[in-house]
């Protein structure tokens, strides 16, 4: 079964683009859990992040910043969120998508995360910063 996100592109099923070119789609989330929240979308499939290559991620993320401002300059956000989600348990749609989600004062929008700071050791910080690099 082909995924949404492919029939978008393919123009089998209606989506609101706002940009594309050869390699990529912007289009409105349905969601619209802010107004002008946009995904971008690469157009061959590559079901999340850990699949992507470093040539198609300079491809997609070239235009991440032009499609960023052009929301900005329409709609005046406070600020904006670009996220990824990868596998479980929020990637919903596994085509890759960026969202680029405006801010705006009093959206409702929640994104939190943990501070630990200073709950973590140097030490430990080492650790994990070398177990990266030994992957790398």
């Amino acid at each position: 079964m082909e995924c949404i996100f492919c029939k978008i592109i393919k123009k089998e099923i209606p989506a609101h683009i706002v940009y594309e070119d050869d390699d990529l789609i912007a289009i409105l989330d349905i969601s619209q859990s802010t107004r002008g929240h946009t995904l971008i979308l690469p157009k061959n499939h590559v079901a999340t992040l850990y699949d992507l290559t470093p040539p198609q991620a300079a491809t997609i993320f070239r235009q991440v910043p032009e499609i960023a401002r052009a929301i900005q300059a329409a709609f005046h956000p406070i600020g904006m969120n670009l996220l990824v989600n990868v596998n479980q348990p929020m990637q919903s749609v596994f085509h890759l998508h960026i969202h680029l989600i405006p801010r705006y004062p009093a959206d409702n929008v929640t994104m939190t995360f943990q501070n630990n700071m200073g709950k973590i050791s140097q030490d430990a910080l080492a650790d994990i910063a070398a177990k990266i690099r030994e992957q790398l």
